[in-house]
């Protein structure tokens, strides 16, 4: 399978008939219909009922071409940001971040960044924090924000903050009739709701050393895709879930609490690659210095350790 093959199987799906994407494509109709019937084979599917006037996609072949199109529209964003680099019209930052941090620095800091360099293409990618080491080291993305530790060689991990964790927890539950911290005890028993799922390690694991660290232990685990999910699956009763604190923006149909224990908190940590020489890497810790220093409210000290990044020479 290739792009030729894509671009071949969209225009046939746009025209409903080999004779019109054969004209559009300014090639004959048999080498497009053989290359259809090749892809066909390759997948193993039926992707178009010929027998019907105008051409039909089958199911798969519908799921197929909303595939190819968004496929074919990344290639060209790609061929088109390269473009720019090379011709030196604009720099491009792939930034990796956790949903988590939309609520707490993130966004402040794009907005910091763009105001600075107005030159840099900024690209946001949702990933795990695991998943920005891998990008990191391939190349996908240029910095990350991120909340595990490592000790991989080749990232480099600044903690900015300690955030403290809160509990997430029913309107109706007992455990909503106060505000006052809670202790992770508390959650022993509990129906727990962790998130991300199938990224390991990550957030649900830190949640997960906390209770064990107390022995805490909850009735059932339940994992969640992610948090805008697992605070979904708590809204209708189903258990409780930890969240950075930052994340009780999300809904305000929930009762949160305070987590007690210093150790009850998540670091938000700054990897990018200890050989990148790029100067937006010093831009940024100095754009996040900066933006440290005028103690927004999301660095509030009732959510978050009275820590400050220290950045090294990496």
């Amino acid at each position: 399978m290739d792009l030729r093959q894509l671009r071949y199987f969209c225009a046939v799906a746009h025209e409903r008939n080999f004779t019109r994407a054969a004209e559009t494509l300014h090639i004959a109709q048999p080498p497009l219909s053989r290359q259809i019937q090749l892809l066909e084979e390759e997948l193993g599917v039926q992707l178009i009922l010929r027998s019907s006037r105008p051409l039909r996609l089958t199911d798969a072949g519908r799921l197929f071409h909303e595939q190819a199109l968004q496929i074919l529209g990344r290639v060209e964003q790609m061929q088109a940001a390269t473009r720019r680099v090379g011709l030196n019209e604009r720099s491009v930052l792939a930034i990796g971040f956790v949903a988590s941090t939309l609520y707490g620095g993130l966004p402040l800091l794009v907005r910091k960044l763009r105001q600075h360099s107005p030159e840099l293409d900024i690209r946001l990618m949702d990933m795990t924090s695991m998943q920005q080491i891998e990008a990191l080291k391939a190349g996908r993305i240029d910095i990350s924000i991120g909340r595990l530790r490592h000790n991989d060689p080749a990232v480099a991990g600044d903690v900015l903050r300690e955030e403290r964790l809160a509990l997430a927890v029913p309107l109706g539950s007992p455990l909503a009739t106060t505000d006052a911290p809670v202790p992770v005890s508390a959650l022993a028993g509990q129906l727990l709701i962790v998130y991300p799922k199938d990224a390991r390690p990550g957030f649900a694991d830190q949640v997960l050393t906390l209770l064990r660290e107390n022995s805490a232990e909850p009735s059932e685990v339940h994992e969640a895709k992610d948090l805008q999910t697992a605070l979904g699956l708590v809204a209708a009763e189903t258990g409780v879930c930890v969240v950075p604190s930052a994340s009780r923006q999300l809904r305000a149909d929930l009762h949160y609490r305070l987590i007690e224990g210093e150790r009850a908190t998540s670091p938000v940590v700054l990897n990018y690659r200890r050989a990148d020489d790029s100067r937006y890497i010093g831009i940024v810790k100095k754009l996040i210095q900066e933006m440290y220093a005028e103690n927004p409210p999301w660095l509030d000290l009732e959510h978050n350790l009275p820590t400050r990044p220290q950045f090294g020479s990496d």
